[in-house]
């Protein structure tokens, strides 16, 4: 009786015109579609995505389950800054649709992120279907930097006699990409060859070629131990170059040299760690003022006359928008009359020295003690390691001095002096000098020339 019933019901609404022709009707009740069925779906498993901290230029990925149905407009889905999405990881980009006639109704959306500067970055993911839905997914993630190490002497000896040289100059492939680079680390290590090292601490240092002048500039010096290395220093002596990032790049040339007078020498190997970041100005430029810093003794007279040209005049590109000077200076020398204590000129006696700009006093270089009995770098004997000398002392880097200026100077000229602390030497006891450079760094977002020096 009950299928009796719903065969007449079924009838008489065919009837009634509720079905436009008689054998639509179907008895299957399963394949009628309800206004409910019809209903848009859109639907994610989660609402925000948080990335693992990721090193500048490398790639961190997630993704996420979507689920859609009855489109009547396709779904549209964009992201920004240094995020990316996809259907996979092989084809990625800022904006990607789904086709209202795609009958699939769960896809896998894959984001991608590649930071292009450090810090924390939030950002939205936005899926999109016409008027009639909209969804914000937050992202968030963190870009940190990244360092590349390279190698360039490695166990290079520098010595004097039995075919030694003081001096070794090379060639090496740097980073291109150097407006990515934020900071640029230097290591200069130390071994003893066989039959042990130098037993006396001499000057040294590490210098880099200006292409567009063929000159040497020096990045780094320091005082050789006695008998030693400096193997107490897991990387040893440790300066920051990115001074003279505009040269560190491509194809260029280093120079290491000592001053070591026998054929023991020293075994030197300079490593350097780019570190990627955020710089404060993606350029610069480098250009010596003054640079009387080849050897010891080509360092500028102290005490008696001279004919180094320590007054220039520095014009500053247009482009500059901030600049600085870097100072490297060490004294040799016992020359008298001597300070209390018999210190002598310029290796032991205390002095100011003096950056006058336009004429006027601004900078102020203290050549005191800094510390030598403290050096990790001592076998404590045999040598004079603990008394301190005048700003350097035996087995250390030699101190850069920096000199941040008040303006940016951009498109003028000043005028540079350099100005050593009066005194005379008698002729007692033989010369002083002062191995002394002065570097002005220009920085800037732009591209960007050095200052001209006259």
């Amino acid at each position: 009786m009950i299928f009796k019933n719903h065969i007449w019901k079924t009838l008489f609404f065919c009837f009634l015109g509720f079905t436009a022709v008689l054998f639509s009707c179907s008895d299957d009740e399963s394949s009628s579609v309800t206004e409910e069925d019809k209903t848009l779906v859109i639907s994610t498993n989660i609402n925000s995505l948080t990335f693992e901290d990721t090193e500048l230029g490398s790639n961190s990925n997630r993704n996420f389950s979507l689920q859609y149905a009855n489109l009547n407009t396709p779904i549209k889905i964009t992201t920004m800054g240094d995020f990316k999405i996809g259907f996979d990881l092989e084809n990625l980009s800022q904006s990607i649709d789904i086709s209202n006639e795609d009958k699939e109704t769960t896809k896998t959306i894959y984001v991608q992120f590649t930071p292009t500067q450090t810090g924390i970055q939030n950002s939205e993911l936005k899926i999109v279907n016409g008027d009639e839905f909209e969804k914000i997914i937050t992202l968030q993630a963190k870009g940190k930097e990244k360092t590349i190490t390279m190698s360039t002497f490695s166990d290079k000896r520098v010595a004097f006699g039995n075919g030694h040289d003081q001096s070794a100059v090379q060639s090496f492939d740097f980073p291109t990409d150097i407006d990515k680079v934020s900071q640029i680390k230097m290591f200069v290590k130390l071994r003893c060859p066989a039959g042990g090292c130098d037993e006396w601490d001499v000057f040294a240092n590490v210098k880099v070629k200006d292409p567009a002048t063929g000159e040497f500039y020096e990045m780094g010096r320091f005082i050789t131990p006695y008998w030693n290395d400096n193997s107490q220093l897991p990387r040893g002596f440790e300066y920051d170059v990115t001074d003279f990032k505009s040269l560190l790049t491509g194809n260029n040339e280093l120079r290491i040299r000592t001053e070591c007078w026998n054929s023991k020498g020293y075994l030197v190997s300079v490593e350097f760690d780019f570190i990627y970041g955020t710089p404060d100005y993606k350029y610069s430029a480098i250009v010596p003022i003054i640079a009387y810093d080849d050897w010891s003794s080509s360092g500028v007279p102290y005490g008696k006359a001279h004919n180094f040209d320590l007054d220039k005049s520095v014009s500053i590109p247009n482009e500059a928008e901030k600049i600085h000077l870097r100072s490297t200076i060490s004294g040799w020398g016992h020359a008298t009359p001597y300070d209390s204590g018999g210190r002598g000129c310029a290796e032991w006696c205390y002095r100011t020295h003096y950056i006058k700009i336009n004429g006027t006093q601004k900078y102020t270089h203290d050549m005191g003690p800094i510390g030598c009995a403290q050096n990790p770098v001592s076998n404590q004997e045999p040598g004079n390691w603990k008394p301190d000398r005048a700003g350097w002392c035996p087995g250390m880097e030699v101190p850069i001095r920096i000199d941040e200026m008040e303006s940016t100077w951009a498109g003028q000229s000043f005028n540079f002096e350099y100005d050593y602390e009066n005194w005379t030497n008698n002729g007692a006891n033989g010369d002083a000098f002062y191995a002394t450079n002065t570097f002005v760094v220009v920085q800037s977002n732009n591209p960007i020339s050095p200052a001209i020096v006259n």
